[in-house]
């Protein structure tokens, strides 16, 4: 117990428990796998081992990955920069098949410090081109990845420039082509490798390495239109108009001696190779950034997360295309766009009239689009991916149509029931009144004209007006009957107050002369109808609507209470008014008692 607790005392005192490169990170200390083929060597997947050493680091990441073909002495370069012998760095192989399978990391990043932050300098080896048993395919994706993934991409090539190393820098040439030359500091900046041609070569014939590339990159003539040259053609055109990202650098052999490098000091290794190799760290030292993605730096968990992403997309379709890496990366924005745009058209009140939907359609559209012109990755392939922006927000639109046909029908339909229940309510008047219909009538249609939007409009007012002129042909037919029987009625009533009630005998008269007229009429002229076109019955119908309705008094509702008041004041007026007149009138009336006779009468 006492040599543990003074073992931990060590621990804590040295800091083993807390600084990377101690206990625990001596862990790291050694290459991982990041990046493993599958089986049948088509396709990529990621190793766990490789993403843990990625994921535990803090500080933002820039990565350098090396290229070129195999048994290219790419692993040895790696094992020079990191200053570490072959037996503890990357594997190192000299047999025909490849070392290296797929991506590795090396588990410890460098530290440095690039204006006034701390970046972790991540270093890649890549599996070699056209090694045995492997597809074009897989070398293209091997390609593709760590085109993506580095700050700075190396490209290892022995002694000189091939048309093939051209060609396989096709995939790089569209990613720069796609993201090169966007404005730094933006939201959506991607900042593809910096591109450095190494050439391993002891001479070369008076001329620099740069002007070896240059000559390397310039047209090749093609008199017979081969489409090869043609593409390899636009490639240099294109690496050409690179030439700010790019950079050449020559390396002499380290020995002649290549097997045996791995157990070579430094002082057994040629000269010139240790100073130029010296400058290549330089070098690197000064063009490597951290890697940069929307605008950001990238730590070991976002730069995983980002390593998944770009392998998805690569991995997508029998070849790696540099649209279907487009389209991943601007998976996220077309979200947020989406997201703005139903923002947008959530704002709406439903229902509206289709041309006002359209419209306000067509402004979260430009809202839309213009938010994906400002962060979209790509500038070639970036249309698909505005294409499925389009698509999407037409699928958003079509939904909002459906929703804004259910509420206007469901609103129209509300309007038509509600004016259909005022139309049987006017059917149904206790004093029939024309007037008080039309009024009804027109207030019914202009509420639904107003209230009524929406693609429903059209077909309810059809139906509305269907509607409204039945009730109205009804209620026309209806009229001149009911308001007959009302005028009998009250004719009758009539001779009945005037005779019994108040006894006024005019009132009697004029009721009799009503109620006369109206029943001979009839039998006269054989039918009720053709008293509707007498001018005297157009006079009484005019009088009974100024009476029964007006802007001012409707009848109809205060038929009742006045009713009431009515009988009241003539009940009152029977029984007391007399008393208070003192047998005087001031109508004449009914007179019962005979003249003269004066004397009391007796029990």
């Amino acid at each position: 117990m006492a040599l543990l607790a003074g073992f931990l005392v060590i621990c804590l005192t040295l800091g083993w428990f807390w600084e990377p490169g101690t206990c625990e990170g001596n862990e790291f200390r050694r290459a991982f796998p990041v990046v493993e083929p599958d089986f049948g060597h088509t396709k990529l997947r990621l190793a766990r081992e490789g993403l843990e050493a990625i994921r535990r680091i803090r500080s933002p990441i820039a990565a350098v990955a090396v290229i070129g073909p195999y048994r290219s002495g790419k692993s040895f370069l790696l094992n020079q920069l990191l200053s570490l012998p072959c037996d503890k760095g990357f594997g190192v192989g000299h047999m025909r098949d490849t070392k290296t399978k797929g991506i590795w990391v090396w588990g410890d990043p460098v530290d440095v410090v690039i204006d006034g932050v701390k970046v972790s300098v991540l270093y890649l080896d890549t599996e070699g081109f056209e090694s045995i048993g492997k597809s074009n395919v897989y070398d293209d994706r091997i390609f593709a990845l760590a085109t993506i993934m580095s700050s700075v991409l190396i490209y290892n090539l022995p002694e000189t420039i091939r048309e093939a190393d051209i060609s396989r820098l096709s995939f790089a040439v569209e990613i720069a082509e796609e993201f090169y030359g966007r404005v730094k500091g933006q939201d959506v900046a991607f900042e593809p490798a910096k591109l450095l041609w190494l050439i391993q070569r002891d001479f070369l014939q008076g001329k620099s390495v740069q002007q070896m590339v240059n000559e390397a990159l310039q047209r090749v003539p093609n008199a017979n239109g081969d489409k090869y040259i043609d593409q390899v053609n636009q490639i240099r055109d294109s690496l050409a108009i690179m030439g700010d990202n790019s950079t050449a650098f020559s390396l002499p052999q380290p020995h002649l001696q290549r097997t045996k490098l791995c157990d070579m000091k430094d002082s057994e290794l040629d000269h010139s190779y240790v100073e130029r190799r010296e400058h290549l760290k330089q070098l690197l030292a000064s063009i490597i950034r951290p890697k940069i993605v929307q605008g950001k730096t990238l730590n070991g968990e976002e730069f995983a997360s980002f390593l998944e992403q770009i392998l998805e997309a690569l991995n997508k379709g029998e070849i790696p295309s540099t649209g279907s890496l487009v389209e991943v990366f601007n998976k996220a924005i077309l979200d947020r766009c989406l997201k703005l745009y139903n923002q947008q058209m959530d704002r709406l009140h439903l229902p509206l009239p289709e041309e006002n939907l359209q419209q306000a359609n067509n402004d979260s559209k430009v809202e839309a689009r213009k938010l994906f012109d400002g962060q979209h990755f790509g500038r070639l392939h970036a249309e698909h991916s505005a294409i499925k922006l389009e698509e999407e927000m037409q699928k958003v639109y079509k939904n909002f149509v459906l929703a804004n046909e259910y509420q206007s029908s469901k609103l129209c339909e509300s309007l038509y029931t509600k004016c259909e229940d005022k139309m049987d309510h006017l059917q149904a008047l206790r004093l029939p009144s024309m007037a008080k219909f039309n009024a009804g009538f027109l207030q019914c249609n202009q509420s639904f004209e107003k209230e009524c939007v929406g693609p429903s409009k059209k077909s309810y007012e059809q139906r509305i007006s269907k509607m409204l002129g039945k009730s109205r042909a009804l209620f026309i037919k209806d009229y001149n009957n009911r308001l007959f029987n009302w005028l009998v009625t009250f004719s009758l009533v009539m001779v009945v107050v005037g005779r019994f009630v108040i006894k006024f005998f005019l009132l009697e008269i004029g009721a009799w002369v009503m109620f006369i007229f109206l029943e001979t009429y009839t039998r006269m002229f054989w039918t009720s109808e053709s008293l509707y076109y007498n001018p005297a019955w157009h006079f009484i119908v005019a009088t009974w609507e100024s009476i029964v309705y007006s802007p001012l008094l409707d009848l109809d509702k205060w038929a009742i209470p006045l009713g009431s008041l009515l009988l009241i004041f003539v009940l009152y007026w029977r029984c007391y008014g007399r008393r208070k007149l003192g047998g005087r009138y001031l109508l004449p009336v009914y007179n019962t008692q005979r003249r003269g006779s004066s004397r009391p009468r007796s029990d």
